[in-house]
């Protein structure tokens, strides 16, 4: 026994270093970066960050920077616990996940404010709340702290540029219709009046809800399986059914027709005629 596999014995568990790059390898690490960007969106899915994202989206540039400076911090914090993850202890791993943030969260304060004092100044507060973002210290307990570094620097990457994102998306949305500009610069003609509610927090909730319901309609569309036959049944729906009558069976009621209540109650139907059936037959027996 190789002493690797022998420590491995001892501990009880497979080690935790990143797989080598197969073509399944590959694929999960794409998995991992992409899941980021809409499925798991941290903001328009996971409903996190969602002060900064309400607060600051009124400007592009504003967004811009919220969104690279989150990113950088989740890059950084997530490699450096998903190193450490084996030397901190469980008792004390919130308290030292917080630390590793706030050291990077300093450091990018010092940048922005040498380098983007006007950023600095437009962000204001919430560039040092960073610390207390739900989506870094989440990342770091949820997905760093059990992952090797590779991994968790491409999760901390997907689900920054996928926060990023989301923050230009609003910010651009409000921008346009509160102001009338892009970046600073003029983009309505001058005889539309901007409609200033989409400056305030009122218009950031609903750019909010706006963009929610349009990334959970992308993902069900994406999720729908193509090239199915018009009328036949779903297979989460034959599935759940008890009856098991099978696509080819001619005899079957197609209870994927009609809208969903009438899906609903031909469903319904079908389960209360299949365990009447099976009553009458446990009778005459």
């Amino acid at each position: 026994m190789s002493k690797e596999a022998a420590l491995t014995h001892g501990k009880g568990h497979a080690p935790e270093a990143d797989a080598p790059v197969t073509e399944a390898g590959a694929t999960s690490w794409k998995a991992e970066f992409s899941k980021g960007l809409l499925a798991e969106n941290p903001a328009l899915r996971q409903m996190l960050g969602l002060c900064p994202t309400l607060a600051v989206t009124t400007a592009v540039t504003n967004g811009i920077g919220m969104g690279l400076a989150t990113t950088f911090v989740l890059v950084c914090s997530e490699v450096v616990v998903s190193l450490l993850r084996k030397v901190i202890p469980g008792s004390v791993r919130i308290p030292a996940f917080i630390t590793i943030i706030a050291s990077f969260v300093t450091l990018t304060m010092m940048l922005v404010k040498a380098y983007l004092p006007a950023l600095d100044e437009a962000l204001g507060i919430y560039l040092p709340l960073i610390v207390v973002n739900c989506i870094v210290l989440g990342r770091a307990e949820m997905f760093a702290s059990k992952h090797g570094p590779a991994l968790s620097a491409l999760d901390g990457l997907g689900m920054g540029l996928g926060f990023t994102g989301s923050l230009v998306l609003m910010s651009a949305i409000r921008e346009l219709l509160g102001a009338g500009t892009l970046l600073g610069f003029r983009v309505m003609p001058s005889f539309i009046e901007p409609m200033l509610i989409m400056i305030t927090p009122a218009g950031g909730f609903a750019v909010l809800g706006v963009l929610i319901a349009i990334s959970v309609w992308f993902e069900r569309r994406g999720a729908e399986p193509e090239g199915r036959p018009a009328g036949e049944p779903s297979d989460t729906l034959c599935a759940a059914c008890p009856l098991n009558c099978g696509v080819n069976d001619p005899n079957r009621v197609n209870c994927a027709d009609g809208s969903l209540a009438e899906q609903l109650r031909r469903f319904e139907e079908r389960v209360e005629r299949g365990l009447a059936e099976k009553n009458d037959v446990g009778g005459d027996v």
